[in-house]
């Protein structure tokens, strides 16, 4: 459980120092767009602090927290193949998702009980 633990501590430290900064950085026409999804990143990210605390209690919690991260890596995945997407900071922050999306399905299993099934 240590290691579920670590993960989801990981991915809020990282999904706070990721998107913070952007609250002093509004760009696009729609700011109401731009902060609604800083604010639900936000959120998100507590949710990771609610798992890395208990995630035997929170499991439940995992599939949906795979959900947030592949609701960002695969539009910047199809937009980087599409082209309209530069590598730099955007491409880099959906291949970090990409990367927590599977630590956070290797956590799905890891935090069974023992007899549990998926």
């Amino acid at each position: 459980m240590k290691f579920v633990r670590i993960i989801f501590a990981l991915a809020a430290a990282w999904g706070f120092l990721a998107v913070v900064p952007g609250l002093f950085a509004e760009s696009g026409p729609r700011p109401e767009y731009y902060y609604g999804f800083l604010g639900l990143a936000l959120v998100f990210q507590l949710i990771f602090i609610l798992i890395a605390i208990d995630p035997v209690r929170y499991r439940p919690l995992i599939p949906i927290a795979v959900l947030e991260k592949l609701a960002f890596f695969l539009p910047v995945t199809i937009l980087y193949l599409q082209g309209r997407v530069a590598m730099g900071a955007v491409f880099f922050g959906g291949m970090v998702d990409g990367l927590l999306m599977l630590l956070f399905v290797l956590a799905w299993f890891l935090s069974r009980k023992p007899g549990q099934g998926a």
